[in-house]
């Protein structure tokens, strides 16, 4: 499957757009999604308006119905977390989870530094979402290399 929006991106990052499209149809009461680099920039999203991909449409609107907020919240929860872990000593940070009255917000560490945020309804099932995130982050770990980054990143230019 390949989106329109796709067209002339490497094999590796269409692959990444069809992964973050299949986690926001396939998983219910994730509302929206967020790939951030460890600098804290939006390298890919399930909002259409942010994205050259994926085909899909999020379910709901995220944060203010913007992928840039869910990036800077995710980034910002990231960061939050790493420092408190290492005055805590207590190593990596894997998953942070929030839960809100009006939904769930979920931050994955990915191998390469950068995150996978998604935000879920209240009533999603926190496991489910977990679980599917971390098969995310297991298939597209390997995958974020410093050029597939760059790539992913010139794409969400070229679409603004």
């Amino acid at each position: 499957m390949t989106a329109t929006g796709t067209f002339g991106l490497s094999s590796e990052a269409r692959n990444l757009h069809w992964l973050l499209g299949n986690l926001v149809e396939e998983v219910p009461g994730v509302r929206s999604v967020a790939v951030v680099s460890s600098d804290g920039l939006l390298l890919l999203s399930s909002d259409p308006a942010h994205n050259a991909a994926p085909a899909t449409t999020p379910r709901q609107d995220g944060p203010r119905g913007s992928s840039a907020d869910l990036a800077t919240i995710v980034s910002g929860i990231g960061s939050l977390t790493i420092g408190a872990a290492k005055l805590m000593d207590g190593g990596g940070v894997k998953q942070t989870m929030v839960a809100m009255e009006e939904g769930s917000l979920f931050v994955m560490s990915i191998s390469d530094g950068s995150l996978l945020g998604v935000d879920a309804t209240a009533d999603c099932d926190m496991s489910v979402v977990a679980y599917h995130m971390a098969l995310f982050v297991g298939r597209a770990g390997h995958v974020l290399t410093p050029e597939v980054r760059s790539e992913l990143r010139k794409s969400l230019e070229s679409a603004k």
